[in-house]
């Protein structure tokens, strides 16, 4: 009988040369957090499903992986029995709403500005397609307790120094807040209730235009006079940026943020990337309070990294105000780019040691030996076709090979 050896739907293995790209990346990824001060923790991909689903995660909420209860807690012989009975926690979707229940858990033996990074897997049940599966690693920088906007510029410069040492360029930052988003919704005459359902639609801005937005909205039926003002306020801030924003009295302290923030990063990253105020982002989560932000990087269509503020989360676990704003790298289609670029293949110091009849003891000895010198040693048995052998390890990325001569090793190029 065969047998279904696939990973499970949207799920992946990754062979050694995606792997040791994968570790690359994550290592300077990590490296540049950790030399900006962030603070390296680890939380459980599994969350009490309450936390989960109350959690304003937006869309995700609708894709946790849910696990059934056990043992004894699983009661299957009652007559009424809904999902809500079977189910008790979940796999965590992001890594925000772990960090803010640790926060809230520990923030007695925290710095009061709390800088945090996390890495690990993220889950979805979502369906999975190219370039979209059900379990990814994020990257997450997190900054707790500053009400400033100094949580937005380092965390905005951070990442664009990260993604600089990944020889990640010509990419640019987009930035915005929900504070406007909200206030010209509203003021444009939509009800808050509404202000999601309108947010969706400038989102698609990018891609369907103005005009398309208009669209949009009509055919969901709201009136013409909201529609018609918050068209204005788009036209005017396409046509003078945040002035335009300015112009139709909008939420006065985000924009003054929003100045503050983009000439800061702009003073300091040297011409090292561009950014940019566009008011029909709106990034997924429902948590998001002020600030949001994501890099667009060339022509993908898709953002390589973003966040933005949240600062409810935390103190709606706690009862208590907590300022809080996150930037998250979007590891996988980061790895994907690099991929692309040809970037994975071994450094040019990694070794073949071939070996023949030599006794086990003298090959790890001369391994030993080399690896005094190399940074990477891996020892093969010498193949009776042994041009074919080496063929095969140069394509696997090793230019050079050692073999042993008398007591020493000898190393030669491929």
């Amino acid at each position: 009988m065969s047998r279904n050896l696939l990973p499970s739907k949207g799920m992946r293995d990754f062979m050694p040369e995606e792997k040791r790209l994968r570790e690359h990346v994550m290592g300077i990824i990590r490296d540049e957090y950790a030399k900006n001060g962030f603070l390296e923790i680890e939380t459980p991909v599994v969350e009490d499903i309450e936390r989960l689903i109350d959690s304003d995660g937006g869309e995700n909420t609708k894709m946790i992986f849910k696990i059934l209860k056990r043992g004894e807690k699983l009661d299957l012989a009652a007559d009424t029995l809904k999902e809500d009975d079977l189910i008790d926690l979940g796999l965590r979707f992001d890594l925000t709403l772990p960090l803010s229940r640790f926060y809230c858990n520990n923030h007695n033996d925290l710095p009061k500005v709390f800088k945090a990074m996390q890495t690990g897997f993220v889950f979805r049940a979502e369906r999975p397609q190219r370039g979209r599966f059900r379990s990814f690693m994020q990257c997450d920088v997190d900054i707790m307790g500053d009400e400033t906007n100094f949580s937005e510029i380092e965390l905005i410069d951070v990442v664009g120094k990260t993604l600089n040492r990944l020889d990640v360029e010509g990419f640019k930052v987009k930035i915005n807040d929900r504070r406007l988003l909200t206030d010209a919704i509203v003021k444009s005459g939509f009800a808050p209730e509404d202000v999601t359902r309108v947010c969706i639609s400038l989102d698609k801005a990018d891609k369907i235009g103005i005009d398309g937005v208009r669209k949009d909205l009509e055919k969901q039926g709201f009136e013409a006079a909201s529609i018609d003002n918050i068209i204005t306020i788009m036209e005017n801030i396409k046509n003078g940026g945040l002035d335009g924003a300015e112009k139709s009295g909008l939420n006065p302290e985000a924009v003054d943020s929003l100045r503050e923030i983009m000439a800061a990063v702009l003073s300091m990253n040297g011409g090292r990337y561009g950014i940019e105020f566009d008011f029909t982002l709106v990034r997924g989560m429902g948590y998001y309070t002020g600030t949001i932000f994501e890099v667009a990087y060339g022509d993908l269509g898709y953002s390589i990294a973003g966040g933005g503020r949240y600062d409810n989360m935390i103190g709606n676990f706690m009862g208590k105000h907590v300022p809080a704003v996150g930037f998250s790298i979007g590891f996988e289609r980061l790895v994907e780019i690099l991929k692309e670029r040809g970037d994975g293949q071994l450094d040019e110091d990694h070794v073949a040691l071939i070996f023949e009849a030599e006794t086990p003891s003298a090959v790890i000895a001369a391994g030993d030996a080399l690896r005094s010198t190399y940074k990477t040693v891996s020892a093969f048995r010498r193949e009776k076709k042994f041009g074919k052998q080496l063929e095969r390890l140069k394509k696997a990325g090793y230019k050079y090979f050692a073999v042993i001569e008398g007591d020493a090793p000898v190393v030669k190029e491929i």
